[in-house]
């Protein structure tokens, strides 16, 4: 990425939060709109699966649209030991501007609706087999996005990233958060993506074991040659470089 690192940090936060406002603000419609709880998630992941799409695509040029502190951290330990790899100054500016984005956007879609804005979730979401599905979600994430770059598809990262998704809201029992960023920020709105706040540490535990796992996945199929540059979630960049991810 040749973005320097404030206009990277604005474009992870910006990222962040309106994937929040996609996630919170589809909610919230489908709810106002149906009372079938099917037609709700329905409408919600489909809303999700064209904003994530969206977002990855206008904004992984600038800073690989990670929007998402475990496909950070993830990226950071894949290209560690390369010229070209997400430094640690990087995650620490990353990963706070996901964090805020994802809370900022859960109240700009409050406010959107006309709903009481930093009211925290009492969904509870505390439960052994919400946490495996988590688990689930997330190493599959990082499966895919590094494995894009493994096999040199990033370019169909916006497509593949939100499809999969998608599909996760669906075959996961927790709906797949598949991330710490969104998770807190859905923490925010006691609304029907929200999540008590109670619910998140073993939501993010389980997120951050479920990276690993990915991790792990990846080395077992894709075995440990050099990782090119940086590992992302992105398209390429307009101006032609070495690919990454």
């Amino acid at each position: 990425m040749n973005a320097p690192l404030g206009r990277r940090v604005a474009a992870e936060a910006i990222g962040t939060g309106l994937l929040v406002a996609v996630v919170v603000g589809s909610g919230i419609q489908a709810t106002e709109l149906s009372r079938d709880v099917g037609v709700q998630l329905l409408a919600n992941s489909l809303a999700t699966v064209f904003g994530l799409g969206g977002l990855i695509l206008v904004l992984g040029p600038v800073s690989g649209a990670h929007f998402n502190p475990v496909v950070t951290l993830a990226a950071w330990f894949t290209g560690r030991r390369t010229s070209g790899g997400l430094a640690l100054r990087d995650v620490a500016a990353y990963v706070p501007a996901q964090v805020a984005g994802g809370i900022g956007g859960a109240i700009l879609a409050d406010a959107m609706f006309a709903k009481p804005l930093m009211r925290f979730s009492a969904h509870d979401r505390f439960a052994g087999h919400l946490w495996l599905g988590e688990v689930v979600a997330t190493a599959g994430l990082i499966l895919l996005v590094l494995g894009l770059g493994r096999i040199g598809r990033a370019a169909q990262a916006p497509a593949a990233v939100a499809s999969y998704i998608g599909a996760a809201y669906w075959f996961t029992s927790s709906t797949s958060f598949a991330n710490p960023a969104v998770t807190i920020g859905r923490a925010f709105t006691d609304t029907f993506a929200g999540i008590a706040p109670a619910s998140v540490p073993p939501f993010i535990a389980a997120q951050l074991v479920g990276a690993v796992l990915g991790l792990g996945i990846v080395a077992a199929v894709y075995g440990a040659r050099r990782v090119p540059a940086r590992p992302e979630p992105a398209i390429p960049p307009a101006e032609p470089e070495l690919a990454s991810t």
